[in-house]
């Protein structure tokens, strides 16, 4: 299962499989590879206003096996807190980013 394509885990529609195809990441292994987090923060680089917080959890979701709506409560609450995080790291550009110097 790990070569098959990301479409193959449940609750990861075509517009999402979309998503990480454009940012590279075309199988489960690729996805587990990096993880939810990671998967998410680039896509919502990419689109920043298509991408949301439904996103992160549909992925973690899918490598679990369930609905995300099925996610233990805790799990939402590390995801809100990591996508939080990015948020701001992109609402605040390239400084709250990067180290320069």
């Amino acid at each position: 299962m790990n070569d098959a394509p990301v479409s193959s885990l449940p609750g990861l529609g075509p517009v999402t499989e979309g998503w990480l195809a454009e940012a590279g990441i075309r199988t489960v292994q690729e996805l587990r590879a990096i993880g939810p987090v990671e998967a998410y923060r680039r896509i919502k680089f990419m689109m920043p206003r298509q991408v949301n917080l439904n996103a992160l959890y549909a992925l973690e979701a899918a490598l679990r096996g369930c609905h995300w709506l099925d996610l233990p409560q805790d799990v939402k609450a590390a995801l809100q807190r990591e996508a939080k995080t990015i948020n701001e790291a992109m609402r605040g550009g390239a400084s709250s980013r990067c180290v320069i110097g």
